[in-house]
């Protein structure tokens, strides 16, 4: 395979991680969620968060996020569709969906699930974690055995994050939720295949102004440390651990003291990716662990 195509690939994992994107611009993804996070009636924040995706300046993809979320519990739906010569080379579609709960900075997911298309097949996630620890996981089809493959132990399994929780960054009280502190924090990513961190430390503030948002964000530098299941022999995989050229823009959801991406940033070999929000609109719902009903699970 090109090198580009094995860039891609590296730099789905790392992206899944930031936002509703690139795993959906190069993969795109159609998920159904295997174990709703069981919880009672509470006060939530609903999220609707709408991207542009581009590559070297040019569009190739839209991305939304969607669903609800409060202090101690989330229930999120991402999905995209390649468009332009992207989707007619590719046909690229797909959402994700994860759910689970929140303890001070962090995500603890019980579920999560991921399907992507393209013109190549299907690639399917079912995952099933306890208390943040995978319990059962199936991937279709499965991965292929490779020498330079580095192997997944039991331990990469435990105290992890799937890529669409990742996206959420909860704060801890007390305290202002754009205070530089809260962008400092080591992300441990497990999508099922791959074990991986993304540390993010604060670089500045900066005033953003989108359809249902205008006011600060903070902006995190990121990096990407591959741990396991990543394979060894590829370029890719070097390229990413030694990138500084990353960044993301994150804007609050008050009520639920959180922080979402509206903006990424990626260089890659190709030129880089920028994913960026063009509507961020939250408001009060009664949320029972569920999203709300829409076409987040429906690329169609």
């Amino acid at each position: 395979m090109p090198t580009t195509s094995d860039e891609a690939r590296q730099g789905r994992r790392f992206l899944q991680s930031l936002t509703a994107g690139w795993h959906f611009v190069l993969a795109a993804t159609v998920a159904t969620t295997l174990i709703g996070a069981a919880a009672g009636a509470v006060r939530a924040d609903s999220l609707d968060v709408q991207y542009d995706l581009s590559l070297a300046g040019l569009p190739i993809g839209t991305a939304a996020m969607g669903g609800t979320v409060s202090p101690g519990n989330y229930k999120v739906d991402v999905r995209a569709r390649m468009t332009g010569l992207a989707g007619l080379l590719t046909g690229g579609k797909g959402a994700g969906t994860s759910s689970g709960t929140t303890s001070g900075m962090r995500v603890v997911p019980s579920a999560y699930a991921l399907t992507s298309t393209n013109s190549n097949g299907t690639y399917t996630v079912r995952m099933a974690l306890s208390s943040g620890s995978v319990a059962a996981v199936d991937i279709n089809p499965p991965l292929d055995e490779k020498v330079d493959r580095v192997p997944l132990l039991d331990t990469h399994k435990r105290n992890v994050v799937d890529p669409v929780g990742a996206l959420l960054m909860p704060v801890a009280r007390p305290g202002p939720l754009l205070d530089p502190a809260s962008c400092n924090r080591t992300i441990p990513v497990f999508d099922g295949a791959g074990r991986f961190d993304v540390t993010l430390t604060y670089v500045g503030t900066e005033k953003v102004d989108i359809q249902g948002y205008r006011g600060p964000v903070l902006v995190c530098a990121a990096r990407y440390n591959p741990i396991a299941g990543h394979r060894t022999g590829r370029k890719a995989t070097q390229f990413m651990a030694d990138n500084t050229d990353m960044s993301t823009w994150l804007a609050p959801v008050e009520n639920a003291r959180m922080l979402v991406p509206v903006k990424i940033s990626v260089r890659t070999m190709i030129g880089t990716t920028v994913i960026e929000a063009t509507r961020f609109a939250t408001g009060r719902s009664t949320a029972s662990g569920a999203a709300p009903k829409g076409d987040a699970g429906n690329p169609n």
